[in-house]
């Protein structure tokens, strides 16, 4: 075998591994429960993220966030403005209830997902992701009506050039 082949071959695997092995962390938003991805935060393990909207029926503030560990995204905050519907009243468990600024925050909340299925809002809701203090609206990367699976993986080169990067990391 001559050395143009096995320089052929080094580089074929090169480009297999460049492109399909997973290294790149993410929080993924795929066109509901299928592999079809539209669009992906860049993220480090053990960060936190939070999904930010107006409530469609009390019109008000919600922020929910969430920790990224082992494949998992876990709630350990909601903060909200009103017990309107779809609010809860109080912690369960070992959560902490406090009033803030004029807000209810939940803390200490474990709460494990999976993955997260979100409607993106059409009129109200303004659904937004924020992640190192900066917001992505998510009209602005998904068509308001789609509903999304979200979930927290780690990606190869392949499925990343698929979706829309959100943030600079």
């Amino acid at each position: 075998m001559n050395k143009w082949k096995v320089y052929g071959l080094i580089l074929f695997f090169a480009l297999i591994i460049i492109f399909f092995i997973p290294f790149k962390e993410t929080v993924a938003f795929h066109y509901e429960d299928t592999r079809n991805l539209l669009a992906y935060l860049s993220v480090e393990e053990e960060d936190t993220f939070q999904i930010n909207y107006t409530h469609s029926i009390h019109l008000t503030e919600v922020i929910e966030t969430y920790e990224l560990s082992n494949k998992q995204i876990k709630q350990i905050e909601l903060s909200y403005d009103t017990f309107a519907v779809g609010m809860p009243s109080g912690p369960e468990g070992d959560e902490v209830f406090e009033r803030e600024n004029g807000r209810y925050i939940i803390s200490n909340m474990n709460r494990t997902f999976p993955f997260i299925d979100l409607s993106i809002g059409q009129v109200v809701a303004n659904h937004r992701a924020v992640y190192m203090g900066k917001e992505y609206e998510l009209k602005t990367f998904i068509k308001p009506g789609t509903w999304v699976r979200i979930s927290y993986e780690t990606m190869n080169l392949f499925q990343l050039l698929r979706g829309v990067k959100m943030n600079e990391g």
